[in-house]
């Protein structure tokens, strides 16, 4: 049977022609390292959009099978059917040599390499398509991105949510009403390419236990160890380092791995030892003790004060306001500019010999809410990238939204030095979209909102340095948040998304808690990093799971090379409740010029919110820099 229809054809040529997989499992769980895969469906399509196979089994995952009443997979219905690893063979041959789609594609690539690793077998998968990650590129005029929303904005019949054969139909027919709007957009494909997966490669180590208090501050001379304070060990010791450290978190201090300002204490035997901890130690001022006098001090160390409760946080008073404007605590930095600023986060304390010169800081526009560009998305190509970043910042400041690639719901383009050899504007003439010079940013007439599709509700637009409480929709906190960052796509180089989650010392508490490409998930999978393409990352977070010691994740991107922001251009972030949500709040930044990182947005606690806010500062030196920063042990 061929699931093609006349409206929904496929492109048959060119980057839109390719033979496809369609996956979906469902699963026992979230995480793919833990839970299972107890239902699978493959159905694989040509270039020209014709079914050319189909399967689908049940499977006993030999556990739980979790919420039941989500996918309705019983015990008893899972009696009897076969193991992955009776059918991996199977599977295995129909993914070869096709482009893996799914909805949400990293899940059920993830799902499906932990399933075939458990089999002793390799995923033959070279490369994937989300459709999720295609139609954030379309951006079509729809309430949410998930499954069924989508199916019934490309008309395509839904018979059984969370069957895994019914979805994967479904999901045939979004391929191919996404591939056509792609394909009219003349938009590149967000192909992600994966390479072979091996166990000892992706299975993330068991989590540490954070520690439950807060840091009370250094070691004084003299006194006592007090729980939450930061120790670190360097050197030979005559006990194991194990015991050492397994005793010290027992008496409920903090064990860490590297040395900031903010470590209570370093154990060494060898104090002019001239490692990088003790040379940290020296310069920071650090108090230096041996083995010794810590195992004595073990013997009584002092109650600390415990790190308040993440869940009572995340309840936010009824009345709580959906904006906010940054509190005059928050710190302020204007430096390299005498323009007044927004808030920005100051860069932790750097390595010792590392300098970074004063960061260049954008102005921060004034969003008018009802102004002549409200509702308005607007597309700058061409100029120079002061000029383009101007014209941007111009565009939100009359309360429009600036995009950075063609998509459906652009409605107005303008044109700098050069704009009109952009490569985009045969598709944007082809499209009829209106088309302006740069004058027209002075004095714009009302946005024509017949120019797009029209939208159930636009995301709020958020100036450089705009704060929100993340909003509470019917008294409940929506705790699994989703931000992602977009860019123009880049021939030349390589744009890394990353996180840091911070305790209220702005420093990790374990280098695991730096998240990015090469560890892309927290050992206890709080905050994940999703690839969605060659010009999307995300960072997933689950607010309601951070350690009670958590008080900001901050997400940040960087250069690999010589690269610059400049280069690269402006970087849209959309904030988003759930995998599939559409945006509530959307940011376009743009670094200055000679930038190589750049800090994105903070997640952060204030009282009992979590907040949003965009920053959009960048730096010149490199992702290692910063990461030490943080305080995460990075190797020369």
């Amino acid at each position: 049977m061929s699931l093609a229809s006349a409206s929904f054809d496929v492109p048959t040529t060119g980057d839109y022609a390719y033979d496809w997989a369609l996956v979906d499992v469902e699963t026992s769980g979230l995480m793919a390292r833990r839970d299972r895969v107890l239902s699978v469906a493959v159905v694989t399509i040509g270039p020209d959009g014709e079914q050319t196979g189909e399967f689908s089994t049940l499977l006993n995952p030999g556990c739980d099978p979790g919420p039941v009443h989500v996918h309705g997979l019983t015990v008893e219905r899972l009696r009897g059917a076969p193991t992955f690893d009776q059918v991996a063979g199977r599977i295995g041959a129909m993914l070869q040599d096709r482009i893996l789609v799914a909805h949400n594609a990293q899940f059920d690539y993830d799902f499906l390499a932990h399933e075939f690793s458990r089999a002793r077998m390799w995923l033959p998968v070279s490369q994937r398509l989300c459709t999720l990650a295609l139609n954030r590129q379309v951006d079509p005029p729809t309430d949410d991105m998930k499954l069924g929303t989508l199916a019934a904005h490309y008309g395509v019949p839904q018979v059984r949510a969370h069957d895994a054969l019914d979805d994967t139909r479904v999901l045939a027919g979004i391929l191919r009403a996404s591939l056509r709007e792609a394909a009219r957009l003349d938009l590149p494909l967000p192909l992600v390419t994966c390479p072979p997966r091996a166990e000892s490669q992706f299975t993330p180590q068991p989590p540490k236990t954070p520690c439950a208090y807060r840091n009370p501050g250094r070691l004084m001379p003299g006194g006592p160890l007090q729980q939450g304070m930061k120790i670190a060990i360097t050197g030979e010791t005559a006990y194991a380092r194990a015991e050492l450290v397994g005793r010290a978190v027992a008496a409920g201090l903090n064990m860490m791995t590297t040395v900031s300002r903010h470590t209570s204490a370093l154990v060494t035997n060898e104090p002019t030892a001239d490692s990088a901890k003790a040379r940290r130690a020296i310069a920071e001022g650090v108090p230096v003790i041996d083995e010794h006098t810590f195992l004595q001090l073990l013997t009584n160390v002092r109650t600390g004060t415990a790190h308040e409760a993440t869940t009572a946080a995340l309840i936010a008073p009824a009345a709580a306001p959906a904006t906010a404007q940054v509190p005059a605590e928050e710190p302020v930095s204007a430096a390299g500019s005498a323009t007044p600023v927004p808030a920005v986060p100051v860069l932790p304390a750097l390595p010792l010999g590392v300098s970074v010169p004063a960061p260049r800081l954008p102005e921060n526009p004034a969003s008018t809410s009802d102004g002549p560009l409200t509702g308005s998305r607007v597309l700058v190509l061409g100029g120079a990238h002061a000029d383009a970043s101007a014209a941007r910042t111009r565009v939100v400041e009359l309360g429009g939204s600036a995009a950075v690639n063609l998509s459906a719901s652009v409605t107005d383009v303008v044109l700098l030095a050069d704009g009109a050899k952009d490569r985009r504007m045969l598709r944007i003439t082809a499209l009829e979209l209106p088309v302006h010079d740069e004058d027209w940013l002075t004095a714009p007439a009302a946005a024509d909102q017949d120019t797009a599709a029209a939208r159930p509700q636009d995301p709020q637009v958020m100036p450089r340095g705009d704060v929100i409480d993340l909003p509470v929709p019917n008294g409940t906190p929506a705790l699994k948040w989703y931000v992602t960052a977009g860019w123009a796509p880049q021939a030349d180089c390589e744009i890394d998304v990353v996180a840091f989650i911070l305790d209220e010392d702005e420093q990790v508490t374990f280098d695991e808690d730096f998240i990015f490409y090469g560890a892309p998930e927290s050992p206890a999978g709080t905050v994940r990093l999703l690839t969605g393409g060659p010009a999307e990352q995300t960072i997933a977070l689950d607010l309601a799971s951070l350690p009670p010691a958590t008080r900001k994740v901050v997400i940040a991107a960087a250069i690999d090379g010589a690269t610059t922001f400049g280069t690269v251009g402006a970087i849209q972030i959309g904030a988003a409740p759930g995998s599939s949500g559409a945006p509530l709040a959307r940011a376009t930044l743009d670094a200055a010029t000679t930038e190589r990182t750049m800090l994105l947005a903070e997640i952060y606690r204030r009282g009992p919110v979590w907040r949003l806010r965009t920053v959009g500062q960048g730096y010149d030196h490199g992702l290692d820099v910063l990461a030490r920063g943080y305080g995460v042990d990075i190797a020369d």
